[in-house]
C-alpha cells in the first residue's frame, strides 16, 4: 500500500468518493467454463450460478437481508480492487525489448500455451506470446526498419498479422494466402519499415477466433516522427478489450482484478482502446468527457468529445481525457452484462483516479 499512499490513494480516501459506489464482485456470471470454447462470452447468462455460489451461506429469509446480502458483495468487490492497486504493475503494458542489426530494430515473440490467471480462481488455458496476456506492446518510430522473429512452441500452427500496419503483402501473415502457417517448432521471420503511425494490433491470423481470443494479441504502436500530429498528454495507457475464452477482460484481466488509471488533477491522459474480443463494447467514463481524435490509427478531420466510445472488434480508438475534476470515476462497457450483476461488478470495469 505504499505506493498508493504515495499517490494520495488510500482505501479511505478512495471509498469516501461517490464514483464507484456499488461496484463489487460477482466475477463469475459471466465466465466460459471451458476457456477452448468459441461462444462468445456475451451469451453467457449472467444469472448463472456457479458450484461456489451453491455452497455459500444458506439463502436470506426477508427481503431485507437480500438486499444486504447484494450490497456486502457489491461492497466487496471494492476492497479487493483498492486493496490490488499497485499489485500488477504490468497490467497497462509491457514493453517488448529490441536489439539492434545495423539499422534494423529486431523483436522475439515466442507464442506458447501457458496458463493465465484472469483472477485467482479463474485459470484458463492461454496462447501466450512471451509468456504474457496480452503480449509484449511493440513500439517503434515511424520510418523504422523492423524484424519480428516468432517462435511457435505451440501444438498448433500459427501466423501474426500487423492487423493496421501497412506491411509488404507477403508480411501480412495470413496463412496460404501470403505465407506458409508457422508450424509448431518452426520460427518465421517478418520485416518491413514501418510507415503509418498510430494504434495498431498484433494477433494471430491462424484460427484466430481460438488464438486471438485465448491471448494471442498485443499493441503494436508507431510514434509518428513529426509529434505535432497529436495532441499533447501527459501520460499514455493501452486498453485491450476480450470477451471470450478470457471473459470480459481489460488487458487479460476482470474486475475486481483489474488496475485503474491514477493521475493527477490537470493531467491530460491518452487511451488506446483496442477490441481484440468478437462482440462490440461501448467504453463509457464517468464524469471526464472524452476527446476523440483517431480512429483505426488515422488522425480524424475533426476530433469530437464523447463519454462513450463505441469500440467493435478489430477497431482502435484514440482519446484525450482531461483530468480536471477530482474523485474516483467508473469506467466500464456499457452492455450492462459485461459489467454488472447482482453480485456487483465484474468483468469489464476499472476506474480513473484523479487526485488533487
Amino acid at each position: 500500500m505504499d505506493e498508493i499512499t504515495k499517490n494520495g490513494l488510500s482505501r479511505r480516501n478512495f471509498l469516501k468518493f461517490a464514483g464507484l459506489t456499488g461496484v463489487g464482485a460477482g466475477l463469475a456470471a459471466c465466465r466460459i467454463e471451458n476457456p477452448t470454447a468459441l461462444v462468445p462470452a456475451a451469451q453467457a447468462t449472467t444469472a448463472a450460478t456457479t458450484e461456489h455460489d451453491m455452497e455459500a451461506a444458506p439463502p436470506p429469509t426477508t427481503a431485507a437481508d437480500a438486499a444486504a446480502e447484494m450490497d456486502a458483495m457489491h461492497e466487496a468487490g471494492i476492497k479487493t480492487f483498492v486493496d490490488g492497486i499497485g499489485s500488477n504493475p504490468g497490467f497497462w503494458g509491457t514493453p517488448l525489448e529490441f536489439t539492434m542489426d545495423g539499422d534494423t530494430k529486431v523483436f522475439e515473440l515466442t507464442c506458447a500455451e501457458t496458463q493465465w490467471a484472469v483472477e485467482p480462481d479463474f485459470v484458463i488455458n492461454a496462447m501466450t506470446y512471451n509468456g504474457i496476456l496480452p503480449g509484449p506492446v511493440i513500439r517503434v518510430t515511424e520510418g523504422d526498419k523492423v524484424r519480428v522473429l516468432v517462435h511457435n512452441e505451440m501444438t498448433q500452427s500459427t501466423s501474426v498479422h500487423w492487423h493496421g500496419v501497412i506491411v509488404p503483402n507477403n508480411m501480412d501473415g495470413v496463412p496460404y494466402i501470403t505465407q506458409p502457417p508457422i508450424k509448431p517448432g518452426e520460427t518465421f521471420t517478418y520485416e518491413f519499415q514501418t510507415k503509418n503511425a498510430g494504434s495498431h494490433m498484433y494477433h494471430s491470423h491462424h484460427n484466430a477466433a481460438e488464438q486471438v481470443t485465448r491471448g494471442l494479441l498485443g499493441a503494436f504502436l508507431i510514434d509518428p516522427k513529426d509529434k505535432s500530429q497529436e495532441p499533447e498528454y501527459d501520460s499514455d495507457y493501452v486498453l485491450i478489450l476480450n470477451d471470450a475464452s478470457t471473459g470480459f477482460s481489460i488487458n487479460g484481466k476482470g474486475f475486481p482484478h483489474t488496475q485503474p488509471i491514477v493521475a493527477k488533477l490537470g493531467e491530460k491522459i491518452r487511451i488506446r482502446y483496442m477490441n481484440e474480443g468478437l462482440v462490440i463494447h461501448p467504453m463509457h467514463l464517468h464524469g471526464l468527457e472524452q476527446l476523440v481524435f483517431a480512429k483505426d490509427g488515422w488522425n480524424l478531420p475533426q476530433p469530437y468529445y464523447a463519454d462513450t466510445v463505441n469500440i467493435a472488434p478489430g477497431e482502435r480508438y484514440d482519446v484525450i481525457v482531461d483530468c480536471h475534476t477530482p474523485g474516483i470515476w467508473a469506467f466500464h462497457c456499457h452492455i450492462l452484462s459485461h459489467a454488472e450483476s447482482a453480485h456487483g461488478m465484474f468483468g469489464m470495469v476499472t476506474a480513473v483516479v484523479v487526485n488533487e
